[in-house]
C-alpha cells in the first residue's frame, strides 16, 4: 500500500498548500459536488443541510471526507485544519505541555509520524487514514453514494489497488475503537490517533463525541492530556 503517500498529500492540503495537490483539481471536483447535491456553480449549496463548497476547497480531499455528510455546515469548529497538517508535531506538544504540568514521564514516547521511515511510517500513516475514517462515520450518516465519493477521491491522490481495497472496507466495517486503539504501538501514536479523529470530528454532535470519548479510553489518555491534545487542536485552527 502507499498509505504514507497519500496521508502526507492529505496533510499538505489541510496546511492550504495549493488548490491542486497530485494532479488532482480539487476546486473542479468540489464544483461537481455543489452541482449534484443541490448547489449552485462553486458557491455554496442553496438548500438546507447541504455542503458548503468553501469551505470544503481549503481541504481538497479532507474536505470531502467529512464534508460528504449531508447534515453538516463545515466551518471553524467542525473541520480543524491546522490539527491535520501538524498532527505529529502537535501531539508532541501536548505531551510536552502535559509533563510541564507534573505527569509522570514515558519510558519511550515513540516518534512523530512526520520523522519515521519506511514501513514504520507507512504502518502509522494506515492507522492514522482508518482513524479518520472511522471518525468521519461516527455519526452514522454516510450513505453508499457518499461513501463512494470519498473512495474517488483517495483515488485521485494516488492510491493504489490495495489501498483502494483497504479503503473501501474501512468505510463498510463496523465501528470499532477498541480495535483501532489496539494498533497504536506507543503514547505519540495514541496521541496522534485521538488528534487526528479530532480534527474530523463535531464535538456538538452527541454521536461524534460519544466515539471521541470512547476512542480516548481505549487509548489510555487520561482527561488532562485529552483536554491539552483538544487545545493544540483549536490553537491550530
Amino acid at each position: 500500500m502507499n498509505a504514507s503517500r497519500i496521508l502526507q498529500q492529505l496533510m499538505q492540503q489541510a496546511g492550504g498548500k495549493g488548490g491542486q495537490s497530485g494532479g488532482v483539481d480539487v476546486k473542479g471536483m468540489l464544483d461537481g459536488l455543489s452541482r449534484q447535491f443541490g448547489g449552485g456553480e462553486g458557491g455554496s449549496s442553496s438548500k438546507g443541510g447541504g455542503l458548503d463548497m468553501k469551505s470544503l476547497l481549503g481541504g481538497g480531499a479532507v474536505g470531502m471526507l467529512v464534508g460528504s455528510k449531508r447534515g453538516r455546515k463545515l466551518g471553524g469548529k467542525a473541520l480543524k485544519y491546522g490539527a491535520i497538517a501538524g498532527v505529529g508535531m502537535l501531539a508532541w506538544k501536548a505531551w510536552q505541555s502535559h509533563q510541564a504540568k507534573g505527569a509522570g514521564v514515558e519510558a519511550d514516547e515513540g516518534e512523530r509520524v512526520e520523522v519515521l521511515e519506511g514501513e514504520l511510517q507507512e504502518r502509522r500513516s494506515l492507522e492514522l487514514l482508518q482513524a479518520m475514517i472511522m471518525a468521519a462515520r461516527a455519526d452514522g450518516h454516510i450513505d453508499a453514494e457518499e461513501r463512494a465519493l470519498i473512495a474517488e477521491q483517495i483515488d485521485a491522490l494516488g492510491a493504489d489497488d490495495e489501498l483502494h481495497a483497504w479503503v473501501e472496507q474501512q468505510l463498510s466495517a463496523p465501528l470499532d475503537a477498541k480495535a483501532l486503539a489496539s494498533q497504536a504501538d506507543s503514547p505519540q501514536a495514541a496521541r496522534e490517533m485521538y488528534l487526528i479523529s479530532l480534527a474530523v470530528s463535531d464535538e456538538q454532535n452527541p454521536m461524534e463525541k460519544a466515539w471521541l470519548d470512547q476512542l480516548a479510553s481505549e487509548l489510555a489518555l487520561d482527561r488532562d492530556m485529552v483536554a491539552e491534545l483538544e487545545r493544540q487542536a483549536v490553537q491550530a485552527g
